[in-house]
């Protein structure tokens, strides 16, 4: 296929953003893009709190962007050695700052595959 042989790089947002970071190692990916992780899941039912879900990213061996709105009600991750965090104006749904977005990733993108 044409698209042999070219790094790839897995991502999502929200859910899809844990889905791609527990399956970046079984794919190969050179790297994992997190659109909106969701770090703090609501309180249960119970009014107990819900275990954070940074272990999650922690797992993730391979360069990270994570781009999280300033306000996520989920919480915003700390960035590591592998992982940067780009904080832009917003909520959860990504809706404004799409410019701050797209060019957080193409940079990110330029320097991950340089």
């Amino acid at each position: 296929s044409a698209l042999r042989g070219l790094p790839l790089v897995v991502g999502g947002r929200s859910a899809g953003a844990r889905v791609a970071c527990r399956t970046a190692g079984e794919t190969g990916a050179v790297g994992v893009l997190c659109l909106a992780f969701p770090l703090q899941p609501p309180r249960r039912k119970s009014g107990a709190e819900s275990p954070s879900r940074l272990p999650e990213l922690d797992a993730v061996t391979v360069p990270t962007l994570v781009v999280q709105g300033e306000r996520d009600r989920f919480g915003m991750p700390p960035g590591s050695d592998l992982r940067t965090v780009a904080q832009v104006a917003g909520d959860h749904s990504l809706r404004s700052g799409r410019d701050a977005i797209a060019g957080a990733v193409r940079q990110w993108l330029r320097e991950l595959l340089a």
